[in-house]
């Protein structure tokens, strides 16, 4: 029981980042380096001119030969960007902020989603120069974790809404890296670990909405009907779905911003129905309208002429003018009247 509770309290202090400070010092060593060459190279100077003095000589060489080794531990950092360090596989930790830094020079750096392309910025392609960390193998300007704020624009997703009609949704989610060694060392490469994270919440949040506002669906699960729908209520949708996104990549030491919906229609094997469907709809509720306002119109068209007293017609002359008058409004067409010269009876 004591092995087990060590080596669960040794991963979490894996997990936990550690910045290291002190460590711009990346100057003063790259001027030391060069003053131990130069005195190196006064040392060759003087065995030679004095008939090859052994021990200068070799000492001259040895510096000659292992001299640029301390160069291996400078590194160079933009603002907002991090590096982290392992020394003999261990964490030794992370180093942030921008300057000239220098740590042992055993120590590498590792990022291993360093070489993976998302739909997002901050992967470009671009041609790193050579360099002599590149040439030793280290590589650390490929390994360095960008700390900015970052847009991940996943592929559209097909989904059923809780209705069971098939939706194409995409969304935009802003994050951003909090924690460099929860990234490196708790998941297996952090980037696509997102994408992931992001497509799965997506689709959880996506089946509890309609695409349109439907009677008798809970979308609270408080077991009250609502009015919520992915069409009507973007703004909650989005900031559930960035919740949902937050609680699966907290263990990356990721931080979401926002997650927006940035595409949102029907699918392609429903839509011309979806549509139909929508122009009928409204066209009910454009005949409604008209009906609305005609038989208001004609109500008044009576009072107006009993109030009056302008003409005194009798049920059947009154339901004739109805007649007509709801015709003239209702239809799609221009009326085309009719002069009648005789009477009704």
């Amino acid at each position: 029981m004591e092995t087990t509770n060590k080596k669960i309290a040794f991963n979490n202090d894996v997990c936990k980042e550690v910045t290291l400070t002190g460590k711009k010092h990346g100057m003063l060593a790259l001027l030391l380096v060069l003053l131990v060459y130069a005195g190196a190279t006064a040392l060759f100077v003087y065995s030679v001119s004095n008939d090859l003095i052994v021990v200068p000589f070799v000492i001259s060489m040895v510096i000659f030969c292992l001299g640029w080794f301390p160069l291996l531990g400078l590194r160079v950092l933009k603002p907002q960007e991090a590096l982290v360090l392992t020394l003999f596989g261990r964490y030794y930790g992370t180093l942030r902020g921008d300057g000239f830094f220098w740590v042992n020079p055993f120590c590498t750096s590792i990022n291993p989603a360093a070489k993976t392309q998302l739909n997002q910025s901050g992967d470009v392609k671009t041609e790193n120069p050579i360099s002599l960390a590149s040439v030793s193998g280290l590589g650390f300007t490929n390994t360095k974790l960008s700390l900015k704020v970052m847009t991940l624009n996943n592929n559209r997703q097909k989904i059923n809404d809780c209705l069971g009609t098939p939706v194409e949704i995409g969304i935009a989610v802003t994050w951003s890296i909090e924690d460099t060694a929860k990234a490196v060392f708790n998941v297996e490469n952090y980037k696509e670990y997102l994408s992931l994270q992001c497509d799965a919440s997506l689709r959880n949040i996506v089946r509890i909405y309609p695409y349109d506002v439907a009677p008798g669906i809970d979308t609270t699960g408080d077991g009250i009907a609502d009015e919520g729908s992915l069409r009507g209520s973007s703004e909650i949708v989005a900031d559930r779905i960035r919740q949902e996104i937050q609680n699966r990549v907290a263990i990356a030491g990721l931080k979401i911003y926002e997650a927006r919906i940035t595409y949102l229609a029907y699918a392609p094997e429903i839509a011309a129905a979806m549509l139909q469907r929508q122009q009928a709809s409204a066209i009910i509720d454009a005949r409604k309208m008209i009906v609305d306002g005609a038989v208001g119109m004609v109500e008044l068209a009576l009072d107006r002429l009993a109030e009056n007293n302008t003409v005194n017609l009798d049920e059947e002359r009154k339901a004739a003018m109805v007649s007509n008058l709801l015709v003239v409004l209702c239809g799609n067409h221009d009326a085309q009247p009719v002069v009648n010269s005789g009477t009704l009876y």
